[in-house]
């Protein structure tokens, strides 16, 4: 296993649709391990082939620490309820965070590094995960779907008004 360097704002690899995974061989293996790897030491809830140079459609989420994390390849969402709303970043883009309106319950269909097929479920921030990395293998990122970005001010104070829930701003 290797750790990989991770894709920044800016390369134009970020903003391509990925190819369908059509070899389940040692090679997915290392790359899924790799990305698992890279994602871990970044610090990430998730990680997408294209954010390490690939354009195929592989993505790994690992968004609670007492469950292994979910390998992805060829993902489709098939299903998705309520809604949630809060602070988003990506290993992309170090230091940036947007207010992201994302599902709180998806459903992925996706195979696994073996070519089997199996259905997923994600509440919260695996959801947000889940939603965050697919949309990356269609060159989608945050930063896009962002109702707004988050100043560096903001970042630091806390303060962040849309996320208040009551008149006291408790959360």
């Amino acid at each position: 296993m290797a750790i990989r360097n991770i894709v920044k704002d800016g390369d134009p690899i970020l903003k391509k649709t990925c190819r369908k995974v059509e070899a389940f061989d040692e090679k997915l293996g290392e790359l899924i391990d790799d990305m698992i790897e890279t994602m871990r030491e970044s610090n990430g809830a998730g990680l997408a082939a294209p954010q390490v140079g690939f354009l195929k459609q592989v993505c790994v989420v690992e968004a609670d620490d007492s469950k292994p994390p979910v390998e992805l390849v060829n993902p489709e969402i098939i299903a998705e309820d309520e809604e949630q709303f809060g602070m988003e970043g990506c290993l992309s883009f170090p230091g940036q965070y947007g207010l992201v309106r994302r599902p709180r319950i998806v459903t992925v269909r996706a195979q696994d590094r073996h070519g089997n097929w199996f259905e997923t479920t994600g509440e919260d921030l695996e959801a947000r995960a889940f939603m965050h990395e697919v949309d990356h293998l269609n060159g989608v990122t945050f930063t896009s779907l962002a109702e707004r970005m988050l100043s560096p001010e903001e970042l630091v104070s806390g303060d962040i008004p849309e996320l208040k829930t009551d008149e006291e701003g408790e959360e």
